[in-house]
């Protein structure tokens, strides 16, 4: 059988791989430079693989149409990525949070293992290689077309195209059209894993901080929608780091509702341990004035802002502050309160949320339930999770099944 998979990333090359092990005749098509060009910058150029939870635990952490997932994680699980990859060359380890790289922190060697798995296989690679539309015969896939003219026949097409995320790398959306142009119906497109715009200057005022191991929670009309422990950064425009990126996933659905995030500077700390503290710090330095006592509390780049905040007086000295205002201290540092706007472009999106219906694919095969011998794969899919490896979890799965499924 010949095989035609269109996108050299994740799925794409998940998909070719497996189809040329089942003995088809495999093309990959990329229309980029070189394969994996996503999969390069993805962890801040590590390649956070997958994770090495449960795959009850892994579903539990995609956000859209897990159910459609069950299938694939089962068929092609995290274990069975890892085992691969080693097989291919490329050595993994488990960091905090189950998060799975390789050995060497390059994620250029996961790209490289999966290249050459491709090559050992027989599959044929063609870089700088646009795919204009998708051939049919008789209502089935036959082939494509290419954007110089050209035509390339095959039994089976894949497509693997990405969604609309970090267009640089060649994310430009053409899969939606692909399937469009096959009757099939896309969901919104969102940015998804992406920094959050927060009203007011309290955010740029703070740009540049780093803070680690806090709470964050989301709240939509008061209700909360999504907490996570971790690390997260002010920036001028808002906030990001990891708890912020996964806590965008849930915007989408809450539009409309007033959206705000709370973070808590001190999860470790119940309110009476952190009063405990505060009081602990003031009796070292009673005479001092305020704005001069919180230096072993926060980061030296808040206290100017926690100060305005609390409506302490700078120049107050801490002996005369009273139990009403370390109250508003603390209740400050265990809710600071963000009224979030909106969220950045594509151009900083680590996936897209939305794409092809599922309700349009099999499960178990990938395949088009409109157009026989038409398959998808990856982001393209209505399919997404938040942070830590799971995002290409799905692209290794659903790659899988297309690839090796008639």
């Amino acid at each position: 059988m010949k095989v035609i998979v269109v996108g050299g990333g994740a799925a794409g090359m998940m998909a070719a791989f497996w189809a040329a092990k089942e003995g088809d005749d495999v093309i990959l098509l990329e229309q980029n430079e070189k394969l994996g060009k996503k999969l390069f910058i993805t962890g801040k150029g590590r390649c956070n693989v997958t994770n090495a939870c449960g795959i009850e635990e892994l579903l539990d952490h995609v956000v859209t149409n897990k159910e459609f997932l069950y299938s694939g994680f089962y068929s092609f699980s995290n274990e069975m990525v890892i085992e691969l990859l080693e097989k291919l060359g490329c050595p993994m380890k488990i960091e905090r949070g189950n998060r799975v790289f390789p050995l060497s922190d390059h994620s250029s060697d996961v790209i490289r293992a999966l290249e050459q798995g491709l090559r050992q296989n027989g599959v044929e690679i063609r870089l700088n290689t646009k795919v204009k539309n998708i051939l049919k015969d008789n209502g089935c896939a036959a082939g494509v077309r290419l954007a110089g003219g050209d035509t390339v026949k095959a039994d089976k097409v894949i497509v693997a195209t990405g969604g609309m995320s970090y267009p640089s790398t060649g994310s430009t959306g053409d899969g939606y059209r692909f399937a469009r142009e096959n009757g099939h119906h896309i969901t919104e497109l969102v940015p998804a894993l992406v920094p959050l715009q927060t009203a007011g200057d309290i955010c740029s005022r703070l740009q540049g901080l780093s803070l680690r191991n806090i709470k964050a929670v989301l709240t939509a009309d008061g209700k909360k929608v999504y907490d996570e422990f971790g690390e997260m950064l002010f920036t001028h425009f808002g906030v990001s780091g990891p708890v912020i990126l996964s806590a965008s996933s849930h915007l989408k659905q809450y539009r409309g509702k007033k959206l705000e995030l709370h973070i808590d500077w001190k999860p470790a700390l119940s309110d009476e341990q952190l009063d405990h503290r505060i009081l602990r710090d003031f009796q070292k330095v009673m005479n001092k004035e305020f704005k001069n006592s919180l230096d072993h509390l926060l980061p030296k780049k808040a206290i100017p802002v926690m100060i305005e905040l609390s409506g302490i007086p700078g120049h107050k000295k801490v002996n005369e502050i009273t139990k009403e205002e370390r109250r508003r201290l603390l209740s400050l540092m265990k809710d600071f309160t963000l009224t979030v706007t909106g969220a950045r472009g594509f151009k900083e999106a680590i996936i897209t949320q939305g794409g092809i219906d599922v309700k349009e694919i099999d499960p178990g095969t990938m395949e088009s339930k409109k157009i026989k011998g038409l398959y998808f794969a990856g982001e393209v899919l209505d399919l997404d999770a938040v942070t830590g490896g799971f995002n290409l979890q799905i692209a290794w799965s659903t790659g899988y099944l297309a690839g090796s499924n008639y």
